[in-house]
């Protein structure tokens, strides 16, 4: 406040013309911008976001838990039962949605503890499609708490998780808590969110999409704010059997307040001999998830820096991890070697030619958009670029990217914190 209500008429001009000073060269949007902001359709709805936030219908829980199968040979019981008994007096509602099948089938293969719990309902969904966008987002629009937290089938939940996931949001301000996870007993260590200087400990609480690389954590697993997904508009992409959750994590991470979560972990289930996601596809499958989000006219219309950020990603992650995977050269007919190479470019453009990635990244990308190399020698390249600490995996393309968030060295460190330290606050 530069002037006290009440003041003498001196004060009041001296302000106006410090005002005026302070205003000389700015253009009239960027006088107006804060006000614009503050006062905006998008403002208004996360100031009423935040007055309802800790409201609810009567009748509704704190949590709405969504778990949702395809199979009655899934462990459906244990994944209810890490919920409900890790739980304690918290207020939560776990919804198995049944894809493709009827309730009472999957009745059968419920406890009577389970069955009998007032807390479990069992929602049908039956739309003939082998993707999990279906039953989630049935669930998802079945929900009616402030929070709710997705699980697959096989996956479990440490005891006292959501409580801990509730504090975290609490004390951080965040809508969406993402969850420490753990694969047979290791912590998967995305995302690699900054180092803090001369701090052991990394960032996680305030994390932004570019600087904290969230776009390494496609998977929303944890506890998001229902009203922070309908405000950002997060949906699951139809119909796709992997990469559905690309579109609906960009935004949440994006437009939402996200901090982690250490401890109390979220348990990836690895028991299931028919668990989707590790089938090899053809390429143009496995890619339905990123041409949904390349193709989103809201991610289209975000800051360069984002786009850029977000598609490097898909190319470290996706583009090479789908080679990686399919280790035999026969596999690598020329029609997927054309699918390939036609992704890999609209990626490539996407991430501004990707300059922070390694020079060994390059040298497979470059294999990759020639269909002519050989297949054994894309594939040798996909693994020459995980020979960590060799110099062509640590100079970027681009030496003006040395310092990016993306840049080898500031990636790699980042990611070896994650691993040693594990998220903490």
């Amino acid at each position: 406040m530069l002037v006290r209500p009440g003041s003498a008429p001196g004060p009041w001009a001296d302000a106006v013309e410090q005002v005026w000073e302070a205003a000389a060269h700015l253009s009239a949007e960027e006088i107006a911008a804060p006000v614009v902001a503050a006062y905006s359709p998008q403002a208004h709805v996360e100031r009423v976001d935040e007055i309802y936030h800790d409201l609810r219908p009567q009748g509704s829980p704190l949590v709405d838990v969504v778990v949702a199968t395809h199979s009655v040979r899934r462990p459906v019981d244990r994944a209810v039962r890490s919920v409900l008994d890790g739980s304690g007096d918290l207020d939560v509602r776990v919804t198995v949605v049944c894809h493709n099948l009827s309730a009472e089938e999957l009745a059968g293969t419920l406890s009577s503890a389970t069955r009998g719990d007032p807390r479990v309902r069992l929602l049908e969904h039956h739309d003939g499609v082998a993707s999990p966008t279906g039953p989630f987002t049935a669930g998802l629009e079945a929900a009616t708490a402030p929070w709710v937290s997705i699980m697959g089938s096989d996956d479990q939940i440490a005891h006292g998780a959501l409580q801990h996931w509730l504090d975290v949001a609490a004390a951080t301000g965040a809508e969406v808590v993402l969850a420490e996870v753990r694969l047979d007993g290791t912590t998967v260590a995305t995302p690699p969110t900054r180092v803090r200087p001369g701090r052991r400990a990394r960032r996680t609480e305030g994390l932004d999409l570019v600087r904290d690389r969230l776009a390494y954590r496609s998977a929303p697993l944890g506890l998001l704010s229902r009203a922070a997904v309908r405000r950002t508009g997060a949906r699951l992409l139809p119909g796709a059997q992997t990469g559905e959750d690309l579109a609906f994590s960009t935004r949440l991470y994006e437009g939402a307040r996200v901090a982690l979560a250490s401890g109390t972990p979220y348990l990836v289930g690895t028991d299931a001999d028919d668990r989707t996601t590790a089938v090899p596809r053809p390429v143009a499958e496995e890619f339905s998830g990123v041409a949904g989000l390349l193709d989103d006219p809201w991610f289209r219309a975000l800051p360069r820096a984002r786009r850029v950020a977000v598609a490097t990603k898909l190319l470290r992650v996706h583009v090479f991890g789908t080679v990686l995977n399919r280790p035999e050269p026969a596999w690598w007919t020329p029609a997927e070697r054309e699918e390939l190479a036609r992704v890999t470019g609209e990626l490539l453009a996407a991430a501004g030619g990707a300059g922070a990635l390694s020079r060994a990244d390059h040298d497979l990308i470059a294999a990759v958009l020639d269909t002519t190399v050989p297949a054994a020698r894309m594939l040798e390249l996909a693994r020459a670029r995980r020979r960590h600490g060799r110099p062509r995996t640590l100079l970027p393309r681009d030496w003006r990217r040395a310092l990016d968030p993306e840049a080898p060295l500031r990636f790699m460190t980042a990611s070896l914190a994650a691993r040693r330290a594990g998220p903490r606050r």
